[in-house]
């Protein structure tokens, strides 16, 4: 009976040693393994059997992208001038071997590498280059950096600068220079909406006297026209009134009769000479022809 109970007390001592040693790797994740102190293999997502006693798991590494801020390092620039500026750097781990082994501590690695290459940048910029050249400078340590961790199994994806930090009486005199410009900036716009309004206006008078003297250009001319008009239907009628005289082949009597007419028309006039026709005897007669017409016409 005491023999029973030994082996059923080996034989669940071996089924919780083996669900111990029973590994499940999640996704995005790497275990790499050692056997008897030595690099064995690395897991990938899945279920594995790790032999006790044997086998060790030597690291847990995370394949997902990873974001690591540094503390601000001062540098110093071509011109001398002493700057605080922080860094993230974006990487992955494409290696898990490399990582576990590559390196003594990646991150601190990488930390210090940045600094030391931020520095040697910098060094060859002027203060002005480095606050308008951010993206130069983070191509530059990203190639470098990415170059240096390929032997520890990292890929660095991007580097940012975060902040640059200038010393206070910089700041000072870069913000006093940035309210300068901007007032320039707002003088020059100032000037050029008066010179633009004083367009407009002078543009606007220009436009109303020429309208002024299209409309009194068109008044003469329509009135000019009215006038030629005019006197085109007084020569027209008169045209007329001959034409019809002419058809109607008057006597001579009835001629003489007109040209009395006229005559008794400019005696009525105003002026103060009246000539008289030399054939004034004609016209006499011509008076007693019409008085004589005039009793005929009665009886």
């Amino acid at each position: 009976m005491a023999g029973y109970i030994i082996i059923a007390v080996i034989v669940l001592l071996i089924i919780i040693v083996v669900i111990r040693n029973i590994k499940i790797v999640p996704q995005a994740h790497a275990f790499v393994i050692e056997r008897l102190g030595a690099y064995y293999q690395t897991w990938g997502t899945g279920l594995h059997l790790k032999i006790p006693f044997i086998d060790r798991i030597a690291k847990k590494v995370s394949l997902k992208e990873q974001v690591v801020d540094f503390p601000p390092q001062p540098v110093i620039t071509r011109d001398n001038v002493t700057m605080q500026i922080d860094t993230v750097v974006y990487f992955e781990i494409t290696d898990p071997k490399l990582y576990t082994y590559g390196v003594e501590q990646p991150l601190a690695a990488i930390e210090n590498l940045t600094a030391t290459t931020l520095r040697n940048i910098i060094g060859d910029l002027e203060l002005d280059s480095t606050l308008t050249s951010r993206d130069t400078i983070n191509d530059k340590i990203r190639i470098i950096l990415d170059e240096a961790t390929d032997a520890w199994g990292i890929r660095v994806i991007r580097v940012e600068l975060k902040n640059i930090l200038p010393p206070r009486e910089i700041q000072d005199a870069m913000e006093k220079q940035m309210k300068a410009e901007r007032e320039r900036r707002a003088r020059i716009l100032d000037a050029e909406g008066e010179k633009r309004s004083q367009i407009l206006v002078a543009e606007g008078l220009k436009e109303s006297a020429i309208l002024k003297a299209d409309a009194v250009k068109e008044s003469k001319i329509r009135e000019a026209e009215g006038e030629a008009q005019a006197i085109l239907e007084v020569q027209k009628a008169y045209a007329d009134a001959l034409r019809m005289l002419s058809e109607a082949n008057p006597s001579e009597k009835v001629i003489q009769l007109k040209s009395l007419e006229a005559l008794q028309k400019v005696a009525d006039g105003k002026s103060t000479k009246l000539i008289i026709p030399s054939d004034m005897q004609n016209i006499a007669g011509l008076a007693t022809s019409v008085k004589e017409m005039v009793t005929d016409v009665k009886e």
